[in-house]
């Protein structure tokens, strides 16, 4: 059996800040890293851009380079999953029979695309984007794909989307909802996307539901609605989600449900395991206190560094303002904030000059802002989101008073 001062579950980029920011903090113990997948940790938005786009090589997604992790004495566990933990033993058992011992347990693992449910989802032709083999398996087929469906109006969705539209493929987007973005952002953002996919030729159908995938010789074929209409394809790209990959945890007592439960810290109900990432259901000071998961780099290296600096002798809370961010076509969305639970709206700009910001409000305080190519408002709303501020509407959507007078 291999031991480790601290044993990291999860090579994204939660698990691998983990790691870099101990050894930051002169974290001097033993450290491992155990991920289930063969790559050493690498950078997961770009897999829906950059990558699948063919824009960026692999090896420049990598969060750090081989070398690196070798110099830092942090071991890397590649191709191994997880299955149990025995929080009694400070042990975790692996997928072909391995076990690993530690002393802290850092929980990093993410989540697993959450797939369809009806018929035909697990045909061949049928695609998630959350790892480099999905992205891979998807690109070698694009060769043979003409017209693609992707079921999820969401970030994954969209900017997939944008990608294959570019690449000259005839592009349909099912969202269940009735409009994109619904989960994420107000009305004002979701229907410019909308205009602005259709505008490249993207078929968007609201309100869409799927009730079967139709085959053919064990490959998609088609996606048949609810309404009894068949949208023909080679592909199918499917975005609704995640399930975050805290089963093992919960099995071993773990406090959560949607996530695993932690602390101010991090720290999870059971000893000396923290939990961090896509996977780590927290009490958001930027949500007014609401348990939330949070599935963004930002949340992952802001919690990692919190429990860096905890495991090196200084106690230390997460609390950051969650930010966040999506490239389609030539736009940038920044988001800063949360817009949960929001009661108003300003835009401020002009959506048709494809430059402009929507403020979030509620009780007339800032809570978010959605900036599409709009980096000073980016910027400067970080303050008035941070002090909850409560500017005058009016002002907010006057774009010749800048967002730091108020």
């Amino acid at each position: 059996m291999s031991d480790y001062d601290i044993l990291i579950v999860g090579a994204g980029h939660a698990g691998a800040q983990a790691a870099i920011a101990l050894r930051q903090n002169k974290y001097a113990g033993s450290i491992a890293i155990v991920g289930d997948e063969p790559e050493i940790p690498y950078e997961r938005p770009p897999l829906s851009k950059d990558y699948l786009a063919g824009d960026k090589p692999f090896e420049r997604i990598l969060i750090r380079p081989a070398a690196f992790w070798t110099e830092r004495d942090v071991a890397l566990l590649t191709a191994k999953r997880v299955v149990s933990v025995d929080p009694q033993t400070h042990t975790v058992t692996t997928g072909d029979g391995a076990t690993i011992g530690y002393s802290t347990l850092i929980w990093a693992a993410g989540g697993s695309p959450r797939s369809l449910v009806c018929s035909g989802h697990e045909l061949a032709g049928v695609h998630a984007i959350r790892t480099r083999a999905d992205v891979d398996r998807l690109t070698s087929e694009l060769g043979a794909t003409t017209r693609v469906v992707v079921i999820g109006g969401g970030y994954i969705g969209l900017e997939a989307a944008a990608v294959l539209t570019k690449l000259g493929k005839q592009v349909t987007v099912l969202e269940a909802l009735d409009r994109v973005l619904a989960r994420v952002a107000g009305e004002p953002l979701s229907r410019f996307y909308e205009a602005e996919h259709r505008a490249h030729g993207v078929d968007i159908r609201l309100g869409a539901m799927v009730d079967s995938i139709e085959e053919q010789d064990g490959r998609a074929t088609g996606v048949r609605l609810a309404d009894g209409e068949t949208l023909p394809c080679e592909m199918v790209i499917v975005g609704i989600g995640i399930i975050p990959s805290v089963q093992p945890l919960l099995a071993a007592g773990a406090a959560g449900g949607n996530g695993v439960k932690v602390d101010a810290q991090c720290r999870t109900s059971l000893p000396d395991i923290f939990a961090i990432g896509d996977c780590a259901l927290h009490a958001n000071a930027f949500a007014d206190g609401a348990e939330i998961r949070l599935e963004s780099v930002q949340n992952a290296n802001d919690m990692a560094n919190a429990v860096a600096k905890t495991l090196t002798g200084t106690d230390t809370e997460y609390h950051a303002v969650p930010w966040f961010w999506s490239n389609q076509y030539d736009l940038r969305l920044q988001t800063i904030g949360l817009s949960i639970g929001h009661d108003a709206t300003v835009t401020r700009g002009d959506p048709t000059a494809r430059s402009f910001s929507v403020v979030y409000l509620k009780q007339g305080r800032v809570i978010a802002l959605d900036c599409v190519n709009a980096v000073r408002d980016y910027v400067q709303g970080r303050g008035l989101v941070m002090e909850g501020k409560s500017p005058d509407p009016a002002r907010l959507a006057d774009t010749n008073v800048v967002l730091k007078e108020l």
